[in-house]
């Protein structure tokens, strides 16, 4: 089984030799150890002379011994196109992965999925309705696929978390040895304990840019719809919402602020046909999978004061999403203040606990804001920003 399994890193190991051509060659040859074993000209006379070389130098022996050793460990797993665990999504797609990398539980491939992506710079409402949403949709029983980045994706994965049987995704565009960002360690532990992390990268693969489109379209082929809670216009979240159409899933877009640049791609995208929703029950409905338990669609209003929460509340904001570009011509807490507030009305209990400030500090910078034209009070102690 081992030789076998050697075979297969072998070939998707080769420098020069990409997802395509192994196909190629799979669909020749049948199986890795066919292929090698043919001989130069039968292999000349399906992907030519060149690749025939590549294909049959001795192989990078440390790089193939890595990788062995990588799978031989507890948790640790590498999926190939002849394996019965292979997950039958991505057969649906036009090029599946000749194998994956797989560190937790490879059955989760084969669950009942939801996507849920969206942007990094997200907004402190994003994250909540992600992890709301996210949260909803485990406890009636999907698997939440996303991709370990900022913002959106790490507010997805933790809601699904949240759920005491809540299962969770991460499909990444680095080796599976690795994590990025870097921050998202202890998440990654956690969703490899609970969930599955999925690359068909081989290991040690950095984080390059042009991984992170390809990985997207794993991301669709796993799932039976996508989620995308925010996005800019020209989001990496739009190709995804794409690569879903392309294979027949289900696209669902949650609309936003008209001032925000988050909700236009979400707005683009439901007047290009995704479904509208605004609570999870929404999405279960289209999917005609069961309600969710009596988990909010939407955040539940904050408890308690807010000068004893929001510390805590703050902090937890600032792991989930990366900032928006500061405005540089306000004082340091005065914009860190406008990054709170989002785009969409806000209780001032609630941008306490955003930002981490007390309400009279909170109260004085409102009012500055509001003189200078940057915001608006609203009825209800609401504020929103211009």
């Amino acid at each position: 089984m081992e030789d076998d399994l050697a075979a297969w890193l072998r070939l998707t190991l080769l420098p020069g030799i990409g997802p395509e051509r192994q196909r190629s060659l799979l669909a020749a040859f049948g199986l890795p150890g066919r292929i090698f074993a043919a001989g130069r000209s039968a292999i000349t006379a399906v992907v030519g002379a060149e690749t025939a070389d590549l294909l049959l130098a001795a192989p990078e022996q440390a790089r193939l011994d890595a990788a062995l050793a990588w799978a031989a460990e507890p948790g640790n797993h590498v999926l190939t196109l002849a394996d019965a665990a292979y997950p039958r999504g991505l057969l649906e797609i036009p090029d599946p992965p000749v194998l994956l990398y797989v560190k937790g539980d490879p059955a989760l491939l084969s669950s009942p999925a939801l996507a849920i992506v969206g942007a990094r710079s997200a907004t402190p409402g994003g994250v909540a309705n992600a992890q709301a949403f996210a949260e909803s949709l485990a406890a009636a029983g999907l698997t939440i696929v996303s991709g370990l980045a900022l913002g959106i994706d790490a507010a997805a994965h933790q809601g699904a978390l949240a759920h005491e049987n809540g299962r969770t995704i991460a499909v990444i565009g680095t080796g599976a040895d690795r994590v990025y960002p870097a921050r998202h360690q202890p998440l990654a532990r956690e969703i490899a304990r609970q969930g599955a992390i999925v690359s068909e990268l081989p290991l040690g693969t950095p984080a390059l840019p042009h991984n992170f489109p390809r990985r997207n379209r794993l991301i669709a082929g796993l799932s039976r719809g996508v989620l995308v809670v925010e996005a800019a216009v020209g989001s990496g979240s739009l190709i995804t919402a794409r690569l879903a159409t392309d294979c027949g899933r289900e696209v669902f877009a949650i609309p936003g602020s008209i001032h925000s640049p988050l909700a236009r791609g979400c707005h683009r995208l439901i007047r290009d046909g995704a479904k509208l929703v605004e609570t999870a029950a929404d999405v279960l409905d289209e999917l005609a999978w069961g309600r969710p338990a009596a988990a909010p669609a939407a955040p539940p209003p904050a408890r308690g004061t807010a000068r004893g929460r929001s510390r805590a509340a703050g902090a937890a904001s600032q792991a989930l999403f990366a900032p928006p570009e500061p405005e540089t011509d306000l004082p340091p807490e005065h914009a860190a203040v406008l990054a709170a507030l989002g785009h969409d009305p806000l209780d001032v209990d609630s941008l306490a606990a955003r930002s981490g400030l007390t309400l009279d500090a909170l109260y004085a910078i409102l009012l500055t804001l509001e003189l200078d034209g940057r915001v608006s009070r609203l009825p209800g102690g609401r504020f929103q920003r211009h």
